[in-house]
């Protein structure tokens, strides 16, 4: 969805706002690590910790979907696309700080270093904290595993330890792995009995240990699914305890200001402006939804237009250049959609490194779900502020929808896979429907009934039965991606894991370098820490990635 990253501001403070941006400026006058252990306060540790690890999702989930088309992605070589200021953020928000204005001071953001200081404060104080340093724990594992799908590598071992260990070394993704395993039995220890909030603002789950307890157990199964750890996944379902319904769903919630704070889905804030859209949606996703006749397309995007230049209206060079151009001959052999999708799914192919037309009012939009912008009923008219639900959307980072996908990737036969499939698109079709009552202005009429969603899973269902091999993969995979839509960050491991779909568009490039197994090394610890070196290439796997090498794999490159 997008191609930067806004960061967003919400209440932080009881009372207070702060408006949201980085920085490099070293005032940390109000910084709660900052504070004798005295001063420091819990909750405002709390907020830090959850705030820096809610930054952290849509850059993840974002260049996942860049990368797997459910996205569009700018430009025509991986390795120039991805440089190493890519995780520059993600990285220090996880063990520093990234800073965030409130006022004219400067409050710095991080998960471990609030982490610790929450600690030191519950082991000195007579108050139980075991609630915030429970979340605070489930956060930086989580964290942690997520560092290690995109770059194989993270700090632990050394990592939060300065006096000792100013430069950190990095652990290999293995022992990462196991030592965020531990901190989860560490936080279930904390959260199981239902500690006290003590006031905390707990920004996902209302102050719900039980509901923690179970994101716990759900982190539990995406290490073990992306490790393969078949009996240790299978043990965590036995026990019946993890994210299976969607009211303990794992996502952050977006406000509707513009102002001081402007607390709307960024995407919704890129796309709603007074000067029109300022993203490009995927032609990839767009028509493969088109084609299937898919349920929720109307809640993903918002045609305005109801035609498209190339497709079913007359090319333009003006607003679509490449809807007057030859497709290459890889694009020709693979009968692909080199530039339009009909019907006003007006997007990007893959790695389209054209300037920027004036199509701002004329290309697709985002949607209702989950940017909280509009229902598309035909109405055919432009983006503008406030409209549809007014940015009011979610970040989903872990739904029950997704889980049962993963069950059905973990499963035993094709029976059970099937059964799944079922499951997680009865799961995310009924989630991506409520959104429809964020759009007041919508004509409701043009929402798929009842039984046109019956039909379309039992049609997508029933194709999965009957199909084999690739095309039994393609499948499911494909429902998987459009199913991640807005919350890609699983993707991106799936398909190093498989190697499905591969009916994904190529890049426009024939040759855009290998396809990026990991990323690089944030360069601003790179520059900073004498120990690391950064990589010439993004060919580094993963420990459980244990497909061939790159550029042979995989095959949709």
């Amino acid at each position: 969805m997008r191609t930067i990253v806004k960061y967003i501001s919400i209440v932080f403070l009881v009372g207070g706002l702060f408006t949201a941006c980085e920085t490099t400026e070293l005032d940390l006058r109000v910084s709660p690590n900052n504070l004798a252990e005295d001063q420091g306060d819990p909750n405002l540790l709390l907020n830090s910790i959850q705030l820096s690890y809610a930054f952290n999702q849509p850059t993840f989930s974002d260049r996942a979907a860049d990368l797997t088309r459910i996205d569009y992605m700018f430009g025509r070589d991986y390795f120039n696309n991805f440089p190493g200021s890519t995780l520059n953020g993600v990285w220090s928000r996880t063990y520093s700080s990234g800073n965030l204005f409130i006022g004219s001071n400067v409050v710095s953001l991080g998960i471990l270093t609030n982490l610790q200081t929450l600690e030191q404060i519950d082991a000195d104080s007579d108050i139980d904290y075991s609630f915030h340093v429970g979340v605070g724990k489930a956060l930086y594992a989580h964290a942690l595993i997520q560092l290690v799908d995109f770059i194989g590598q993270a700090a632990f071992s050394q990592a939060g330890n300065p006096a000792e260990f100013p430069a950190p070394t990095l652990d290999d993704g293995q022992a990462v792995y196991t030592a965020a395993l531990g901190l989860l039995t560490e936080a279930e220890g904390l959260l199981a009995s239902g500690p006290a909030t003590q006031g905390a603002n707990d920004l996902f789950y209302g102050g719900d240990s039980a509901k923690w307890v179970r994101l716990i157990n759900t982190l539990r199964l995406y290490a073990y699914k992306n490790t393969g750890d078949v009996a240790s996944f299978n043990g965590v379902i036995s026990g019946g305890n993890f994210i299976a319904d969607s009211a303990d769903d794992f996502q952050f919630q977006y406000g509707t200001s513009e102002l001081q704070p402007d607390d709307r889905h960024p995407d919704f804030a890129a796309d709603y402006t007074p000067s029109g859209a300022g993203i490009y949606q995927s032609n990839w996703l767009m028509e493969l939804m088109l084609d299937n006749n898919d349920p929720r397309i109307r809640y993903y995007f918002y045609r305005q237009q109801s035609s498209t230049p190339g497709a079913d209206a007359p090319p333009s060079e003006e607003t679509l250049a490449c809807s007057l151009v030859v497709p290459p001959q890889h694009y020709q052999d693979g009968g692909f959609t080199y530039c339009s999708v009909p019907n006003g799914y007006w997007g990007r192919s893959h790695g389209n490194d054209e300037g920027t037309p004036p199509d701002n009012f004329l290309r697709a939009a985002v949607g209702v779900y989950p940017a909280g912008g509009l229902f598309d009923d035909n109405s055919f008219g432009t983006v503008g502020l406030g409209l549809g639900g007014g940015g009011a959307g979610i970040e989903p980072i872990i739904l029950a929808s997704y889980v049962d996908f993963w069950r059905g990737q973990m499963a035993a036969s094709d029976a059970a896979r099937s059964g799944f499939l079922r499951d997680g698109l009865t799961k995310s079709i009924a989630k991506v429907q409520t959104f429809a009552s964020l759009d007041a202005s919508a004509d409701t009429s043009f929402a798929p009934d009842a039984a046109a969603v019956t039909a379309y899973i039992d049609g997508i269902v029933a194709a999965f039965d009957a199909a084999t091999g690739d095309d039994k993969e393609n499948i499911y995979a494909e429902q998987y991606f459009t199913t991640l839509y807005g919350g890609a960050t699983d993707a991106y491991n799936y398909y190093r894991q498989t190697g499905f779909p591969t009916t994904l568009l190529p890049s426009w490039e024939l040759n855009p370098g290998p396809f990026p197994r990991t990323f690089l090394l944030p360069q601003n610890e790179v520059i900073n820490n004498a120990n690391l070196e950064q990589r010439t290439d993004l060919t580094t796997q993963v420990f459980w990635d244990n497909n061939p090498a790159s550029p042979t794999f995989p095959p949709a490159n």
